[in-house]
Formats: structure tokens, C-alpha cells, sequence
């Protein structure tokens, strides 16, 4: 998996205010629209929020990788996020979240949609990853560091 099929700099943003899972849910939605024609903001909001009823995306250790199929995506889509404060996301081990890796698949792609998972949670395994993400100010910086990683 490369993250630099999936990302693009106009899907990561350091520090933005989360205050809630569901406001973070639909800011990232509102960055993921706009950068995709195919995409309306409310549809992906939609999809990633009825996934998280299903059970949570908050793996423990401060990540959540909210992930959600979508007819309208044509390839993977990612998005990465760190917040300026920790919120709740119901995570596994009880800790708020301050890493979101956001993935969006369509339909169709169900072996790749397991492996780019398996990936990614293994990438924020690493301690080392993490503490750089969290340690970034700079959007671009962000994004340069995920796909160089």
C-alpha cells in the first residue's frame, strides 16, 4: 500500500478543532467534497456515520480509521487528521482520538479495501509514526511525512 495512491495534500490538515465525533466526521466529509466532484459532502457523512454504528473505528492509542463504501468513488480515497484536542470516538481502549485516517472505498473493491485497513493500522502502529504526526503544525508537512514514511 502507498499512502500517495490514496492521499493527496488537500486531504490532510493539522490541528483542526474536532468537538465532537460527529462534527469531526462532518468537517472531514466537507474536505473530502470538495476535492471530489463525485462526492457530496452529505453522502459520505451519511455513509461514514452509519459504519460507525456498526461498532467503532477508534482502534485505541488515540487512532480512528473511520472507513465507509461509497457507489459514487471511483478509486480509495484517504484523508488524514490531527486535532488541536482529543475527542471521545468511543474507542476500544477508552481513550479520545487525535489521529484520524479516514478511507473511502467503493464498492466493488472489497480485497483492497482489507488490505489498504491491514495497512494502515499496522503503519499507526508505530509509535514512531505517530508521535511524528502528532508533532506536526504544517498541513503540507503532514502529508509529506505520511507518504514518505
Amino acid at each position: 500500500m502507498q499512502l500517495e495512491d490514496i492521499l493527496s495534500p488537500e486531504r490532510c490538515h493539522c490541528r483542526i478543532d474536532g468537538i465532537s465525533k460527529k462534527r469531526i466526521l462532518s468537517k472531514i466529509s466537507e474536505i473530502v467534497s470538495e476535492n471530489i466532484d463525485s462526492l457530496e459532502a452529505s453522502d459520505v457523512f451519511e455513509a461514514l456515520m452509519a459504519r460507525e454504528q456498526l461498532g467503532t473505528t477508534g482502534l485505541g492509542n488515540g487512532i480512528a480509521i473511520p472507513h465507509c463504501r461509497l457507489a459514487p468513488c471511483e478509486n480509495i480515497i484517504g484523508a488524514l487528521i490531527t486535532l488541536d484536542q482529543p475527542i471521545d470516538f468511543d474507542s476500544l481502549d477508552g481513550k479520545p482520538v487525535d489521529i484520524l485516517f479516514v478511507l473511502l472505498v467503493p464498492h466493488e473493491e472489497n480485497d483492497e479495501h482489507v488490505r489498504t485497513l491491514a495497512g494502515l493500522a499496522a503503519l499507526f502502529n508505530d509509535e514512531d509514526f505517530c508521535y511524528t504526526i502528532r508533532h506536526t503544525l504544517d498541513s503540507e508537512d503532514l502529508y509529506n511525512i505520511a507518504i514518505t514514511y
